[in-house]
């Protein structure tokens, strides 16, 4: 049988008495379950504020332009980034008219504070922090730069759906922190995220800015009195980016088991672990210090990353690469060949399948067959 990368998992019956709820109301849309499911991931996370979004994407964008336009920023002013990132984090500045300028990452595959502090410039206005795989990395070291140089901080927490940090939820150190509820992450519905701004005030704005810019949305609208509960203003030039109540009736009950099937996928790591700490032809990307992380991704480097994976297809597994270097694609070529890290890492990563339907004989089965054919990891 065929082992995949990811398999998302779901508690059928309980998501379905949930979307049966949205159903009997007849309610579907924004409001009802979303707003509930915000009130739940302010509780879990302990961040000030929650939006619920179709999508992180759509979130990585509000950050940005929400933040662009209250700080009056400029087109052509920097963000530092990642280029070893889905291609979303990127876009997200460069939809907005600014510049991703791309900071080498470390060992852990996040951003190196020490390459970051070198691209700091006159034009640097904010940090894209991506917590790949779930690992927060040197994220506190990230956090005093933004201090040092008042820099506001976006984290792009897509992975880190459950991670913690010293035991605590990461993020009330950021100015804007988005999250993925993608079908394949740590806490799947079909597709959907939040943004959970620092400020109350960037909060409202974005909630217009999902809604088309329009003050008031329908569910707000359906609870008023008056004969004029109807009529709204439009303050923005906004989008479609608002999440809906089948997508946050699944939330809900996914995120009622987050840490159970977190603390899962960490046992599934730490049975790759324990097949790869004799070989030498493995190196498994390391998790930050403090960090008890979600392990949306468990990440291997070696040196024949390309006919390894081939073996492994062969096989009928299929592994992952996150992520190619942005810098590879021609949009982003300008910055190609300044961080020779992720270019060295891009070429050499792999992404083991890790979700809750796996178990151990699987994990020893991908294991053997990557230490029979792994080369030796170059330093």
């Amino acid at each position: 049988m065929a082992v995949q990368l990811f398999i998302p998992s779901y508690r059928v019956e309980e998501c379905l008495d949930q979307i049966r709820e949205c159903l009997e109301a007849g309610w579907t849309g924004l409001g009802f379950k979303t707003v509930e499911f915000e009130e739940k991931w302010r509780d879990y996370t302990g961040l000030n504020n929650a939006h619920f979004l179709n999508s992180a994407t759509a979130g990585l964008h509000l950050a940005v332009k929400i933040l662009k336009e209250t700080y009056s920023w400029n087109d052509d002013d920097e963000i530092i980034s990642t280029p070893l990132t889905f291609i979303s984090t990127n876009h997200a500045i460069t939809h907005e008219k600014m510049k991703a300028v791309f900071a080498d990452v470390d060992e852990y595959l996040c951003l190196d504070p020490e390459d970051v502090e070198k691209k700091i410039g006159p034009r640097t206005r904010a940090v894209m922090f991506v917590g790949l795989g779930g690992n927060t990395g040197r994220y506190p070291e990230i956090v005093k730069l933004c201090k040092k140089y008042d820099l506001k901080l976006i984290l792009d927490a897509a992975h880190m759906a459950g991670t913690r940090l010293n035991g605590n939820i990461p993020g009330k150190e950021a100015d804007a922190v988005i999250y993925s509820f993608h079908a394949v992450k740590n806490l799947p519905t079909a597709d959907s995220g939040m943004i959970c701004f620092a400020l109350k005030e960037l909060d409202d704005i974005c909630r217009k800015y999902t809604w088309l810019g329009i003050n008031k949305d329908t569910y707000t609208r359906t609870n008023e009195s008056g004969a004029y509960k109807w009529k709204y203003d439009v303050d923005y030039l906004g989008y479609k980016y608002h999440g809906n109540s089948i997508m946050a009736a699944i939330g809900l009950v996914q995120l009622k088991y987050l840490d159970a099937d977190n603390q899962y996928r960490r046992k599934i790591a730490n049975w790759y672990d324990e097949k790869f700490k004799s070989s030498q032809n493995i190196s498994p990307v390391p998790i930050g210090q403090g960090c008890d992380t979600s392990r949306h991704l468990y990440i291997i480097e070696v040196d024949n990353r390309d006919e390894l994976l081939n073996i492994l297809n062969e096989n009928e597994i299929y592994p992952g690469v996150h992520y190619r270097d942005n810098t590879e694609y021609p949009m982003y070529a300008y910055g190609n060949g300044i961080c020779t890290n992720a270019e060295f890492k891009s070429n050499r990563i792999l992404s083991l399948p890790i979700h809750l339907k796996m178990a151990k004989k699987e994990v020893h089965m991908i294991s053997e067959i990557i230490i029979r054919n792994a080369k030796q990891v170059s330093s």
